[in-house]
């Protein structure tokens, strides 16, 4: 076919869609034009028979020109058609107006809505404090000694050695709460912290703590086993395992981990887990009474327990994320 003709048939089909009165004709009309035996394709078929180099170049340079006419055309042709059925709509302005999307909540802001919710119905208070922290709080009143392997610079990030740096837990507010606040006190701090570590698929730099800290008279170690309990079970269901540890931590006497059956492998042993089938979700333990002396407290007459959970390891093992990065990476999709 020589370029008179291609044009010629062209413009037909072009008119024919222009005229085209419903979804259903346009859309036979561009399986006509475009499907598997359509008639571009049968243009394009003829190309091979064209001998002359130059020739066989200046029809496909036609053919490229007028796919992008007849899929324009075929554009047009639904835009107008959506108009024009719009048009013919009868108008009720009594409709409510269509809500936009805007978007939803960060996996972390949502688990932290729920565990402030969880804790404000069994009487906290939501705490703040710095992410700039000194030493005093962030270290001596937490019973760290100075030669405690954390305050090394291999895990601090420090902005003025050795007295300002970035702070590493969230118990650096529960520090601040006993120095300030009258007693009792219950309260929880989530955050962000800040550790000097290789970003991998469980650990970041820069990551969420979730602090819980009850100071009162003839609190024990089943207050606060009894608290992570209900609070693992409300999180993950009645029918989550869970088992506690004895751990040591310089803030807390006697302390214990809190682990959880790997969501991910149900115990059996995988990569997120790293083959033990079980995650650690966080450490606790009854507050140590050189703590509650640092901040003022008599430990013969006051007790308490803290915990502090790691946030990004919880929204992971709930919503079936296998890579912390992605929480931060700005991905939009988080279920794999």
């Amino acid at each position: 076919m020589d370029s008179k003709a291609l044009h010629t048939a062209s413009s037909q089909l072009i008119e024919r869609i222009c005229s085209a009165s419903t979804h259903k004709e346009i859309l036979d009309l561009h399986v006509e034009v475009f499907g598997r035996n359509g008639q571009f394709n049968i243009w394009s078929k003829e190309i091979k028979n064209i001998s002359d180099v130059s020739e066989k170049k200046n029809y496909g340079k036609l053919l490229n020109e007028i796919r992008a006419e007849l899929e324009r055309a075929f554009s047009d042709a639904e835009t107008k058609l959506g108009k024009e059925t719009v048009a013919k709509l009868p108008l009720d302005t009594s409709i409510p107006g269509l809500k936009p999307v805007v978007g939803h909540l960060h996996p972390t802001t949502v688990i932290t809505r729920t565990l402030n919710a969880f804790f404000r119905y069994l009487g906290y208070s939501v705490y703040e404090g710095p992410e700039i922290e000194t030493n005093e709080f962030n270290f001596e009143k937490l019973n760290l000694p100075k030669d405690h392997p954390a305050r090394e610079l291999a895990d601090t990030l420090y902005i003025s050695e050795p007295e300002v740096l970035l702070r590493t837990h969230t118990s650096s507010v529960e520090a601040r709460a006993m120095t300030k606040e009258e007693l009792p006190i219950r309260i929880v701090v989530p955050g962000k912290v800040y550790r000097n570590e290789t970003t991998n698929a469980t650990n970041g730099a820069m990551f969420y703590q979730y602090e819980g800290l009850l100071v009162d008279k003839g609190i024990t170690m089943a207050d606060l086993k009894g608290t992570l309990n209900a609070l693992v079970r409300y999180l993950y269901g009645d029918d989550v395992k869970t088992r506690f540890r004895c751990k040591y931590y310089p803030q807390v006497e006697p302390g214990a981990g809190l682990d959880i059956q790997c969501t991910f492998c149900q115990g059996k042993g995988c990569l997120v887990c790293k083959y033990r089938g079980w995650i650690e979700v966080l450490g606790s333990g009854m507050v140590h009474p050189n703590e509650l002396r640092n901040c003022g407290i008599d430990p013969a007459e006051w007790s308490g327990f803290a915990f502090g959970l790691g946030l990004d390891r919880m929204v992971m093992t709930k919503y079936g994320i296998s890579d912390i990065r992605k929480l931060y990476s700005g991905e939009l999709v988080f279920q794999e």
